[in-house]
């Protein structure tokens, strides 16, 4: 969500994931630690561990008993965070961070999390993973309040409305926001006194509790607490706030209750395969997908091929259900995040081949499965079955690992427009075509809830929160409605 007085910027990042914009980008990641000496290089860690999150900017705020220390930077955390003298100037036994790739508001310095705002009741720093789906409304009548907005992010709207709140305690204030916004989160702020994670009603966004011989932890992935040998403790509850402080944890359950349902997505895509999301182990998830995918939508070949390196649990599941032997037909350089090159058009047309290579040993004079997890506009696929053949594959079958993607996400997953989904305006048959290859098919959506150990999708109470494949949006979605009724009121002033 772009807000239409500000410009779009550019990050300038990987040349391959660029080309034509056909990834699904990360979310972001949250971090946060209370009461440890090395809270400010835990953090970095932690944020390290989640940086397939968000690769754009990284922030540390810390609190040291007195003041807070924000340390914030565009780029990746490495680049950052691992020099002593930045990690000296975050003093303090509190720490929360984020690592961003911005689905609200452009990349620039302003909008890189935590944000912090002075209170009053004290300082607060706020980070967030998601979207909320009502924050440009909330946004326009603040400001016609007399708010001023120093950020075109979704979360200074949070820290707002915790500034505007009556309720006498900063954790009541915090409440009394939450009940104020829409939409998919995963919330992480730091008091003078607290550390604060909040969930969505939904469990839209993922939020873990960890604990470090007696600190406590909050993080988005399990896999940021083994880097820094946390112990996993529990899922934050959907609709839950977790309140820490010298005293302990406090649970507070300030929604009604609803069935969880989690974003599909992290196990598709988003979470790293060594996490353990909602009890289960995303790599054994995604194998389980291609598994149901083999067993769906077989086919002839001599190989199994993944596209590196999302694709691979899924073509390793794929391989040992159909018996066809899995080999590394696609070799990936892992060194093209800063491209050397100024992406020009000719560069850019050379994109995929900058990240991806062709085993041709393992390819030439075989039928080929390839294997990804995902289509979104399908021009990265339709390049990666060009490359295939020309490496020599005697037939190319692509099979996604996950249904077709035909609906736009707004819970903070940066799909382009419905217009600009291959499968939402193609045939199964036109999209083949499209990207070149012998045959095309998809994972069913019941064949992706039986990998999730369902025996299908709950059409009366989908048990995820799987709308890019259904159009089944589990929340109010308000924003868009005010954009469409603006739209549409627009066109009947211009045709009078």
């Amino acid at each position: 969500m772009t807000h239409p007085d500000e410009g779009q910027n550019t990050c300038p990042g990987d040349v391959a994931n660029d080309v034509e914009g056909d990834f699904l980008r990360e979310k972001c990641g949250v971090f946060g630690v209370f009461g440890h000496p090395d809270a400010a290089a835990f953090t970095a860690l932690g944020l390290h561990a989640l940086q397939h999150r968000g690769q754009e900017a990284a922030g540390i705020v810390t609190f040291d008993g007195r003041h807070f220390h924000s340390e914030r930077r565009m780029g990746l955390v490495g680049d950052h965070f691992s020099k002593a003298s930045v990690i000296d100037r975050l003093a303090g036994e509190a720490a929360i961070g984020h690592c961003r790739y911005a689905t609200t508001g452009d990349t620039i310095m302003r909008n890189v999390q935590p944000l912090y705002a002075d209170l009053a009741g004290g300082g607060i720093a706020v980070c967030h993973n998601g979207n909320l789906t009502n924050a440009l409304s909330l946004r326009r009548q603040l400001i016609r309040d007399g708010a001023i907005c120093q950020s075109t992010s979704d979360t200074e709207v949070m820290l707002h409305l915790i500034a505007r709140s009556t309720k006498p305690r900063l954790v009541d204030k915090f409440i009394d926001a939450l009940r104020q916004i829409e939409g998919a989160y995963s919330l992480v702020a730091l008091t003078n006194k607290k550390l604060i994670g909040a969930r969505d009603p939904l469990g839209i966004r993922p939020l873990v509790l960890g604990d470090l011989d007696g600190t406590p932890i909050l993080a988005s992935e399990t896999c940021a607490l083994d880097i820094i040998g946390a112990r996993y403790v529990r899922d934050v509850e959907n609709g839950e706030v977790v309140v820490i402080s010298k005293d302990g944890i406090e649970s507070h359950k300030p929604f009604p209750p609803q069935k969880v349902r989690p974003c599909i997505f992290e196990y598709i895509y988003f979470a790293r395969p060594d996490s353990v999301v909602g009890g289960k182990s995303v790599y054994e998830v995604r194998k389980r997908m291609g598994q149901e995918l083999a067993s769906d939508r077989p086919v002839p070949a001599d190989v199994v091929v993944p596209v590196p390196d999302s694709g691979v649990p899924a073509a390793i599941g794929y391989s040992q259900a159909s018996g066809i032997p899995f080999e590394l037909g696609i070799i990936r350089n892992h060194y093209v995040g800063r491209t050397f090159i100024e992406p020009t058009q000719q560069i850019r047309a050379l994109g995929v081949r900058l990240k991806h290579s062709a085993n041709r040993s393992q390819i030439a004079g075989k039928r080929v499965v390839l294997i990804d997890d995902s289509l979104v506009r399908g021009t990265t696929s339709a390049r990666i079955v060009q490359m295939i053949r020309e490496a020599g594959a005697k037939e190319v079958h692509m099979r996604i690992a996950s249904p077709p993607i035909t609906h736009p996400d707004y819970y903070g997953i940066d799909t382009p427009e419905k217009e600009n989904l291959l499968a939402s305006q193609m045939s199964l048959e036109e999209m083949c075509k499209f990207i070149g290859a012998d045959t095309l098919d998809f994972l069913s959506v019941d064949g992706i809830y039986r990998a999730m150990g369902h025996n299908h999708r709950d059409a009366d109470e989908p048990q995820y929160t799987d709308h890019c494949f259904t159009g089944d949006y589990p929340t109010t979605l308000t924003d868009k409605s005010a954009s469409e009724r603006d739209e549409h009121l627009s066109l009947l002033a211009e045709t009078g």
